[in-house]
């Protein structure tokens, strides 16, 4: 009898061992490949944006922009020859500006807007004028034409600005403090 139910116990016993496989997702996740589309598109509208850019900045007679690293285009419209410093880090400037479309319509005019104390990169601002700010010497003024991936995005400001729309900022710089 003992030996029947060794026997029994351990071909129970083995039975009980046998490997368990994971129960697999009912909704896997999605592919990556529906996320490398989206940023292929975003790519190819980012390029025909700065195509369309550089073709108005071409017909712009007044003006003698100039394409930054960061993205954007600017243009003195009044320029500072002395050795003055440029704000950096920290530093707290203060700016008039006014907001046109690229058509030249005003959008926000500087009034409308009034003076604006910023800190530099400490604060949240429009991604693009944040850069802009930094080559600018006290006293000058600069138009900065900003792709709207560097002004206001997808979304718009929610009021006059609208979705993906791009822009140019007219900014002269009163004053800067560390």
């Amino acid at each position: 009898m003992k030996v029947n139910s060794f026997f029994l116990l351990s071909f129970i016993f083995l039975l009980s061992c046998s490997k368990i496989e994971p129960r697999r997702p009912i909704n896997p996740k999605p592919s990556t490949t529906i996320y490398k589309e989206v940023i292929e598109d975003s790519k190819k509208i980012n390029k025909a944006e700065d195509e369309m850019l550089a073709e108005l900045i071409k017909k712009d007679t007044l003006l003698n922009f100039k394409q930054s690293s960061q993205g954007f285009w600017y243009a003195y419209n009044h320029q500072i020859q002395e050795n003055l410093p440029t704000p950096k880090l920290g530093d707290e400037v203060v700016i008039v500006y006014q907001i046109s479309d690229l058509n030249d319509a005003i959008i926000y005019s500087k009034e409308e807007l009034g003076q604006k104390t910023y800190k530099i990169d400490k604060e949240d601002f429009i991604s693009g004028l944040q850069k802009g700010i930094k080559l600018m010497k006290t006293g000058e003024t600069i138009t900065f034409v900003l792709p709207f991936y560097n002004a206001f995005g997808v979304l718009g400001d929610g009021n006059k600005i609208g979705v993906n729309q791009s822009i140019k900022i007219t900014v002269t710089l009163i004053k800067i403090t560390n």
